[in-house]
């Protein structure tokens, strides 16, 4: 960003919020979340609908989940519409769990996080999201950093450049004993982002 005039200021995960709400309070800047926020949230719900479009009755829907913006979009929109038998499950990698530990705890919590999946490993999971996930999604699951590596090198040999936060869904999927019962099913997995290198992919397997 720097290269744009931006001014970036590193910060350590922990103390991320404490500098943001600073920079709101004492510098009259706008505060733009990334995943907290109803009107984000409402923008995801659109790929929902567009599942809808495409797959009009889907038996189960898996989306990658990290604070949880896209999942409880995609899941109000899913549930809103009628799909009330869709099963829904959101995945998390094992190192940045926050939504399935706050799914266990019954409350958005925050935790360090660490993954190959950067992305999905935001330090807390939202308060928003939380709330409409528990309302509207049936399960959080977890897959590994070499369960989201053999999705992201599958995935490249079938023609696709995804990331690993992005491949977090279909490594679910793949791993075969995470989510039950999808023989004979119509099954929709989410894969949200492409932003990866030449460099970057050639530290995957073949």
């Amino acid at each position: 960003m720097s290269e744009f005039g931006v001014e970036v200021e590193r910060v350590p995960t922990s103390c991320l919020m404490k500098v943001v709400d600073s920079c709101v309070r004492n510098d009259d800047m706008t505060f733009l979340h990334s995943y907290d926020d109803l009107d984000l949230i409402a923008g995801h719900a659109s790929l929902g609908l567009e599942v809808l479009e495409a797959v009009p009755d889907p038996d189960v829907v898996v989306v990658c989940c990290g604070g949880g913006g896209l999942l409880a979009g995609v899941a109000a929109a899913l549930r809103l519409s009628g799909s009330s038998r869709t099963r829904i499950y959101g995945v998390e990698p094992e190192g940045a769990c926050t939504m399935y530990q706050s799914f266990l705890e019954e409350r958005p919590v925050a935790m360090e996080t660490k993954s190959i999946a950067s992305g999905l490993a935001p330090p807390s999971a939202g308060s928003l999201p939380y709330q409409l996930c528990r309302r509207h999604v049936d399960q959080i699951v977890l897959v590994s950093d070499e369960e989201i590596r053999a999705a992201v090198s599958a995935l490249y040999r079938s023609g696709l450049v995804v990331e690993p936060s992005g491949a977090a869904a279909f490594a679910a999927v793949l791993a075969g004993d995470r989510i039950p019962d999808l023989a004979g099913r119509s099954v929709v997995c989410i894969l949200s982002g492409g932003n990866m290198g030449k460099d970057e992919l050639a530290r995957f397997p073949d």
